[in-house]
C-alpha cells in the first residue's frame, strides 16, 4: 500500500504539472497573434511572436522532462534495483568505519547515477532549444566541464556532510534530527560566505566593476540606500547564455553585488541603478532573514519527518530496504518528498511575489519614480523573450515574481 501510494502521488503531480503546462501553452497561443494592449506596449509584434514561440518550445520540452523523470522514478521504485544495490554496498555484517562510509557511498553514488538520466534532455535544451533562440553561448566542452565540476563538488562537499549526519545519528540517538538540522543549517550559512569566494570562481570569472561613471553611480546608490557592499563584481555570464541577471550574495561585511556582463550590455546606467535598488530593497525590507527563517523551519520539519519515517517499522520495508536504517530513509525522502511538497509551491511563491512588489516599491522610492525600473524590466523582458501572457493558474502556481504587466501596474499606481 505504501508503494502504491507513492506511485499515486507521483502520478498526481505529473498530471497536475502537465495540465498546468498545457493550459499555459493554450493561453500563449491565444495571444500570440494579438497580444493584449499592455503587452503590445512592451513588445513589438515580432518580439512578441518570438517570445511566444520560445515559451511554447520550452513548454514542450518541459513536459517531456516531467514525463521522463516520473517514468525513471517509477521504474526505480518498482524494479527493486535500489535495495539490491544497497544490500551489496551496505552489507548487514559491515563493521568499523565502513558502516558509515558504505552508506555515504550508496547515497552519493545513487545521486550521481540518477543525474545521468537527465543529461540527454539537458543537452537538448542547451544546444537545440536555447541555441535556436539565440541564447546559448556555451560549447560542448564547457558544458561537459561544468558537469564534471558539479560532480566533483557533490562528492567533495556532499560526502563529508552526509557522513556527519549519519555519525550524529549514531551519537545522538533519537535526537539526531535536531542536531542534524543545526549542523546543516549552520553549514548553509557558512556557504553563503564561501560560495562566491571558493565555488563560483570554478565556473565563472568575477572581476571588479572598473572605475568610471557606472561604478560611481552604483556605489552612490548603495550608499544612499543604506546598503554597504564590499565590492561590485561583474560575472562573465555571457560565456554560457544570453540571459541576464543581478544579485547580491553574502551578509555583513562579506556582502557583494554581482552583475552579469550581459545585464550591463543591455541596460542604461540609470536602469542598472534601478535594478540594483530593487535588489537592495530585498535586503532593506528584511526579506533575506524572513526567507532564511522559512527555509530553516522547512528543513527542521524535513529532518523530523525523516527521523519518523526511518524509525517506523513500515516505511523502509515497503520499498525493499531494512527497517530502521537511516540512509534509505534519506534517499526515499529525497526521491518522494517533492511529490508532497509540490502542492505547497503556490504558497511559497505567493510570499515571494509579495516580496518582489515590496522591493519594486523600494526601488521606486530610491529612484524618485517608477520610470527607470519600468524601463529596465521592459528591456529585460524583451531581451529574455519573457512570457507576458501566462495563464493565471500557471503564473499563480509557479511564478516567484509577478508578471511584468502586474509589476508595471503596481509601480505606476504608487507614483
Amino acid at each position: 500500500m505504501i508503494l502504491f501510494l507513492a506511485l499515486v502521488l507521483i502520478a498526481l503531480r505529473l498530471a497536475a504539472e502537465i495540465f498546468l503546462s498545457l493550459l499555459n501553452s493554450r493561453e500563449v497561443r491565444r495571444h500570440a497573434d494579438a497580444p493584449p494592449a499592455p503587452v503590445a506596449a512592451i513588445m513589438d509584434a515580432a518580439t512578441s511572436g518570438r517570445a511566444a514561440a520560445y515559451t511554447l518550445a520550452k513548454g514542450r520540452l518541459g513536459r517531456v522532462e516531467l514525463a521522463w523523470d516520473a517514468l525513471v522514478l517509477a521504474a526505480l521504485l518498482l524494479s527493486g534495483v535500489l535495495p539490491r544495490v544497497y544490500a551489496a554496498v551496505c552489507p548487514a555484517d559491515a563493521s568499523g568505519a565502513w558502516v558509515l562510509w558504505s552508506r555515504v557511498f550508496f547515497l552519493i553514488g545513487t545521486g550521481i547515477a540518477l543525474s545521468f538520466f537527465s543529461l540527454p534532455l539537458d543537452w537538448w535544451g542547451q544546444f537545440r532549444l536555447e541555441q535556436r533562440f539565440g541564447f546559448n553561448k556555451s560549447t560542448p566542452g564547457l558544458w561537459v566541464a561544468d558537469k564534471i565540476k558539479g560532480l566533483a563538488l557533490s562528492i567533495v562537499i556532499g560526502a563529508p556532510v552526509l557522513w556527519v549526519l549519519l555519525w550524529l545519528a549514531q551519537l545522538a540517538g533519537g535526537a539526531w534530527w535536531a542536531w542534524g538540522f543545526v549542523f546543516v543549517f549552520g553549514f548553509q550559512l557558512l556557504m553563503l560566505v564561501l560560495y562566491p569566494k571558493l565555488i563560483l570562481p570554478l565556473f565563472n570569472k568575477l572581476t571588479p566593476l572598473p572605475d568610471g561613471e557606472l561604478r560611481a553611480r552604483l556605489m552612490a546608490l548603495a550608499e544612499r540606500s543604506g546598503f554597504r557592499a564590499s565590492t561590485i563584481q561583474v560575472m562573465d555570464g555571457s560565456k554560457r547564455s544570453g540571459h541576464s541577471n543581478a544579485y547580491f550574495t553574502g551578509f555583513g561585511r562579506f556582502r557583494r553585488i554581482v552583475l552579469f556582463d550581459t545585464l550591463i550590455g543591455q541596460l542604461a546606467p540609470e536602469e542598472l541603478e534601478a535594478v540594483l535598488a530593487h535588489e537592495v530593497g530585498h535586503y532593506k525590507r528584511g526579506h533575506i532573514p524572513k526567507m532564511l527563517a522559512v527555509s530553516a523551519a522547512m528543513m527542521l520539519g524535513g529532518f523530523a519527518v525523516i527521523a519518523w519515517l526511518a524509525g517506523s517499522a513500515w516505511f523502509n520495508p515497503a520499498f525493499g530496504f531494512p527497517a530502521g536504517d537511516l540512509a534509505p530513509a534519506f534517499l526515499l525522502f529525497a526521491l518522494l518528498g517533492g511529490a508532497v511538497t509540490f502542492w505547497l509551491t503556490p504558497l511559497g511563491n505567493l510570499f515571494s511575489r509579495k516580496h518582489e512588489y515590496e522591493a519594486d516599491a523600494f526601488a521606486r522610492e530610491v529612484m524618485g519614480g517608477p520610470a527607470p525600473l519600468v524601463g529596465a524590466l521592459r528591456k529585460l523582458a524583451q531581451k529574455n523573450l519573457s512570457n507576458l501572457t501566462p495563464h493565471p493558474w500557471f503564473s499563480g502556481f509557479y511564478y516567484s515574481h509577478p508578471t511584468l504587466v502586474e509589476r508595471e501596474a503596481a509601480l505606476n499606481a504608487g507614483q
